[in-house]
């Protein structure tokens, strides 16, 4: 459920990422070639990128699917950035159908995308609900699983955990309440994290110049890696790092602390 993908490096158009590519995002609205849930992506999309100098990023995301916005191509076709996070969304059954609910997601400075489902949604989120404080519950923009698997990875975020870490905390924290899909991506415009677990992600690396990770690949080109499943990924323009994701070890690890 969900395609998405994170790039950085040198400053390109959002077209040259999602539109012009043979089998790129906007393509896998419909047609998707690797997905192994649902069929279409139509239940809205988003794009979030870092103007130079600003490390609050900008948003566009719609309640519609992403080829039928006709602003869509003109935004993408003239803006340029080094660092883009962008996602079409096939909806979890029983969530807010808005466009707040579609991603990314943002806050302190973050884009974030869900590619997955909380499984037994919505009754089985209760327990990870109570894991976050009223506040929090309150200021969820969208009934939906993706925006509170977001609130659960932000409050680790903002007590300073290391990203890799808190990803891997969050998708152990979920995984040992409910079988659910966690294929996570989230990047500060500067590196570019994500993990595996219950569906695909690629990455290609031009090492010194850029960097995208991806649901799958865009285009049959080289450079193209598979990301193998249960895994956290960390990428800049220079290096990709990729580690096993033990959900049962960071669940436990996290209760220790």
């Amino acid at each position: 459920m969900c395609r998405h993908l994170a790039y950085l490096g040198e400053p390109v158009s959002p077209a040259e990422l999602l539109v012009e590519p043979a089998y790129g995002l906007y393509r896998q609205s419909w047609s998707p070639r690797l997905q192994r849930h649902g069929t279409v992506n139509a239940d809205g999309f988003g794009l979030g990128w870092y103007a130079e100098g600003d490390p609050l990023p900008a948003r566009y995301r719609r309640a519609v699917p992403i080829w039928a916005d006709e602003n869509l191509t003109d935004l993408a076709r003239v803006i340029r950035t080094g660092a883009l996070l962008a996602a079409v969304r096939s909806a979890t059954a029983g969530t807010t159908a808005s466009e707040a609910a579609a991603a990314p997601y943002t806050g302190d400075g973050w884009l974030f995308s869900h590619n997955g489902v909380i499984g037994g949604w919505p009754a089985a989120a209760g327990e990870l609900a109570a894991l976050l404080e009223p506040a929090e519950l309150l200021g969820l923009e969208a009934h939906c699983d993706s925006v509170l698997v977001w609130a659960l990875l932000r409050r680790r975020l903002r007590a300073g955990q290391a990203v890799g870490d808190a990803l891997a905390a969050t998708v152990g924290e979920i995984a040992s309440h409910t079988d659910s899909r966690l294929n996570l991506l989230v990047t500060d415009g500067r590196s570019i994290a994500a993990t595996t677990w219950g569906d695909t992600l690629f990455h290609r690396l031009e090492r010194g110049r850029s960097v995208l990770v991806a649901s799958e690949p865009g285009d049959d080109g080289p450079g193209w890696t598979p990301v193998p499943d249960r895994s956290v990924l960390l990428a800049t323009p220079d290096a990709v790092t990729i580690r096993p994701l033990d959900a049962t070890a960071a669940s436990r690890e996290d209760r220790i602390r």
